[in-house]
């Protein structure tokens, strides 16, 4: 990775970012320690062991809920940990209380979303409390199906809500929007982690992703620059991901795109608003910066090859 492209973003996170993603940063690609990551996301976990605060920063509600816990999950896959953390157990145990839970998917959104700022796309509305969506739960189930006790009744639960969202997929063709196959490739990593390939079928699940993904890929790369569109980095980060051989060519586009895209302060364009919340919405805009310029190093650095910052 170019040092320019990796210092302009340095300098930015160090000004302007969260603590939490200052330690994210610092942990991935310098010296930082994975217990300031996970001191830095503890501040945003409830007493009821899920997620509020903004953690997901396109909803303000203090309030947890399962988009938000699955924001704080994907952190913990970010940082490798495996082991048992008082984190974790107070995910299982949001997990494992029932809230926001409709008998067979955790809630895309939740009531008390309304009473806070937010994007569109997270205002409640009675009709979704029963709607069907793998989005956040496949990767919520997958999550717990590592860390739960196997004696546990979530570990039951969570196995049986894999094998129905596997089903789902398979059978259906309802599961074509790109965040929830991300979901999807969480779980099946998930399962593998936690030796369930073999009886969840796991195999066969990543062959209808590869398919799935292919269709709702942007293969515009030009429309990269100013819509919100479907990239590699959506789903994998490193060509250790079986995906990668699928679309490595299209990979290789967005490592240009990222080296090219980088505006002179060091941020990428953040394709998105929330039309409303103006005030609120410029303080979430730079939380996405600092969380975008992550992951594009990321990806440049699990492409490359090349340690960030060298």
């Amino acid at each position: 990775m170019g040092n320019c492209v990796f210092d302009k973003a340095r300098k930015w996170i160090c000004l302007n970012a969260r603590p939490l993603d200052k330690a994210r940063f610092d942990y991935l690609f310098g010296n930082g320690s994975r217990e300031a990551v996970l001191s830095a996301l503890a501040e945003y976990q409830n007493e009821d062991g899920g997620f509020g605060h903004a953690l997901e920063a396109d909803c303000f509600n203090p309030d947890s809920s399962p988009i938000q816990t699955w924001a704080a999950t994907e952190i913990l896959h970010e940082i490798g940990l495996e082991e048992d953390h008082p984190i974790v157990r107070g995910i299982l145990a949001y997990l494992d209380s029932g809230r926001d839970f409709n008998g067979k998917c955790w809630l895309y959104t939740v009531p008390s979303n309304n009473d806070y700022p937010r994007a569109p796309w997270w205002t409640y509305d009675s009709i979704t409390y029963d709607t069907v969506t793998y989005n956040p739960t496949a990767a919520l189930a997958g999550f717990a199906l590592i860390f739960a006790p196997r004696e546990s009744g979530l570990y039951r639960k969570c196995y049986e809500i894999a094998k129905e969202a596997i089903r789902y997929l398979e059978e259906t063709d309802k599961c074509d929007e790109m965040h929830t196959l991300a979901c999807y490739v969480r779980l099946a990593e998930c399962c593998r982690k936690a030796g369930l390939a073999d009886e969840l079928g796991i195999g066969e699940l990543e062959e209808v992703l590869v398919q799935r993904i292919n269709k709702v890929m942007t293969w515009d790369t030009e429309s990269w620059k100013t819509k919100y569109v479907c990239k590699p980095s959506n789903f994998f980060m490193d060509k250790d991901s079986y995906l990668y051989r699928h679309f490595a060519e299209l990979a290789e586009r967005e490592c240009e795109f990222i080296r090219n895209a980088q505006q002179p302060d060091g941020t990428w364009s953040i394709n998105w608003n929330w039309e409303g919340h103006e005030e609120q919405w410029h303080i979430a805009k730079n939380w996405w910066k600092a969380h975008l310029a992550i992951m594009n190093l990321r990806f440049l650095q699990g492409m490359t090859g090349e340690p960030a910052g060298r």
